[in-house]
């Protein structure tokens, strides 16, 4: 199963994120980056339901993402 998983420039910004969509009704998670990512801090917003407006909400706050990609569910 792939993870919807949005790329966010701090870990700040994933805290700050987190909070937001949970005002909003959208589930996050906080989670680190794997090794092969390149880009930001190591962390990123893992959002199982919603991505789309999840990626919306956060660029409306001014949130930086650095990306987003889907990735296989290591469980």
């Amino acid at each position: 199963m792939e993870k919807p998983v949005i790329q966010v420039s701090s870990v700040t910004y994933a805290m700050r994120g987190r909070e937001l969509l949970f005002r909003h009704g959208i589930r996050s998670y906080v989670e680190r980056s794997t090794r092969s990512s390149r880009a930001g801090c190591g962390y990123n917003l893992y959002v199982p339901e919603n991505a789309d407006q999840a990626e919306k909400i956060l660029r409306q706050a001014n949130i930086k993402i650095l990306g987003r990609l889907e990735r296989a569910d290591l469980r």
